[in-house]
């Protein structure tokens, strides 16, 4: 029994622990969610909640009604080039990426997502090369603000980003736009990668 139980472990056919939780480090029902959200006392990998704000996606909050309550929804609208969104996302990543690596240690891979849904939208995860360096960012990076709002960082179970991320998404195919319940990853220019990644290329 034990052994069956460790082999559905974090899987579809788990029905105390949330798959998507421990797969993506976010779940769409949050603290409502039926099943377990394990989260780890250790881990190379951290989550800022919401930390990128991509100038191409505008909030909107719909009134409630007596029965409902208020909703919000992003959208995203053109109101910029894809050129200039990306120089925009491109110097974002780089400022994150220098400042976390100089503070806390070497990053094997930093990913930001690019999806609309309120627990994946801006999420940045940040992979660090140790597990004590991640630690120590998470427990600094609470005490700290970026672009005018209060950081909210925390350990994450991701490890392995291939599991994390929309198949689909990556191949032009997704079908569920920016609310997929898997991760859509945002690229960085090559360029750009070549420069931060120099080492791991």
């Amino acid at each position: 029994m034990a052994d069956y139980l460790a082999s559905i472990f974090g899987t579809e056919k788990d029905k105390v622990n949330c798959s998507f939780y421990f797969k993506i480090g976010a779940c769409r029902h949050g603290e409502r969610c039926s099943r377990i959200h394990n989260k780890p006392t250790f881990s190379q990998t951290i989550l800022l909640q919401n930390l990128y704000q991509n100038p191409q996606n505008v909030t909107q909050t719909t009134e409630g009604t007596g029965k409902e309550m208020p909703r919000t929804t992003i959208t995203r609208v053109h109101t910029m080039s894809d050129e200039e969104a990306q120089e925009h996302f491109d110097d974002f990543f780089e400022d994150v990426f220098i400042e976390l690596e100089d503070k806390y240690g070497e990053i094997e891979e930093m990913n930001v997502c690019d999806n609309l849904g309120d627990h994946l939208v801006g999420n940045v995860y940040v992979k660090f090369r140790r597990e004590e360096d991640a630690e120590r960012a998470v427990s600094d990076l609470n005490n700290r603000w970026f672009g005018g709002r209060a950081i909210c960082a925390e350990l994450s179970p991701v490890t392995d980003f291939r599991e994390a991320c929309c198949r689909q998404y990556e191949m032009g195919e997704c079908t569920r736009s920016g609310f997929c319940n898997f991760m859509h990853i945002k690229p960085i220019s090559r360029e750009l990668r070549r420069e931060l990644y120099v080492e791991f290329i």
